[in-house]
């Protein structure tokens, strides 16, 4: 799907790696036809060390010579970045975000400047996990994305992970569930591995079966396909150590906690989105 097509990266930060490690794991894509764009020249000739693919601090050469773009920048850079790709004829690229809170609105209008706002945008929200090639990635296109080309958006991010598809007016939810999500898991992981500490248990030996458990949990549920109350209730027995441990943590509130958690972090994503 990928064979014959130029792809470029605005930024050759953490998910760009994430993102090239996949893809080109996978074969998906000849190195030769990859050019990443970066500020740091130190940055740029690792990346062409390690993955043999062209680089440049030229961001006009990037979007000039790619077929797919992908903007990964920090937020606040995005404006300044697409600007210098105004004059360039975009009518048949396809633009794939990845800058947490900027709508493809804002997008298309600054690609528009010069030109009618019939511009192919993908707007996406992975997660840190896609650096391990298990993330998930939601994703919302402009109504200009044609189906071979969200196919495709799909299949690239893919090589990290899952992908979902979603209205645009839901990434917000997505950014307070999966994309905050991972640093919620830490922070529970930290706490059972503690917990283990604090029961005798070394830090060393805490830590792996924190780990695994969660690992292993989730594997579970994916491959089984079962509502997480079932896989809950199985561990569950009448009178036994699993339901004093629940009735724990719903007399503290945690499941409280974390709806309240998402909650939170989608309205600052709201909040931040609106700036």
């Amino acid at each position: 799907m990928l064979k014959n097509i130029k792809l470029g990266f605005l930024g050759g930060g953490n998910m760009s790696q994430a993102i090239l490690k996949g893809l080109l794991s996978a074969s998906v894509i000849d190195p030769k036809n990859i050019i990443v764009s970066d500020i740091e020249s130190k940055k740029l000739n690792t990346l062409k060390k390690d993955f043999k693919i062209n680089t440049t601090l030229n961001n006009k050469e990037v979007v000039q010579n790619s077929d797919i773009i992908i903007i990964s920048v920090k937020p606040q850079n995005v404006d300044e970045v697409l600007k210098e790709a105004i004059d360039l004829m975009l009518g048949k690229k396809l633009f794939i975000s990845v800058a947490a809170g900027v709508p493809i609105a804002k997008i298309i209008d600054v690609l528009s400047e010069n030109q009618p706002k019939k511009l192919a945008v993908a707007r996406t929200m992975p997660n840190t996990p896609a650096l391990v090639l298990q993330g998930v990635t939601a994703i919302s296109f402009s109504s200009h994305v044609k189906k071979g080309d969200r196919q495709i958006v799909h299949r690239i991010f893919e090589a990290v992970g899952k992908t979902v598809e979603v209205d645009e007016d839901k990434l917000d939810a997505v950014t307070g569930l999966s994309g905050s999500g991972p640093a919620y898991i830490f922070t529970i992981m930290e706490a059972l591995s503690d917990a283990g500490v604090k029961m005798g248990l070394s830090r060393e030996v805490a830590n792996k079966l924190t780990f695994q458990t969660v690992l292993g949990a989730a594997q579970l549920a994916l491959e089984t396909g079962k509502h997480p109350g079932q896989l809950k209730d199985m561990v569950t027995s009448p009178g036994g150590t699993t339901i004093h441990g629940i009735h724990e943590l719903e007399k503290k509130g945690v499941r409280n906690a974390l709806i309240d958690a998402v909650e939170a972090a989608t309205l600052r994503s709201k909040e931040l989105g609106a700036k």
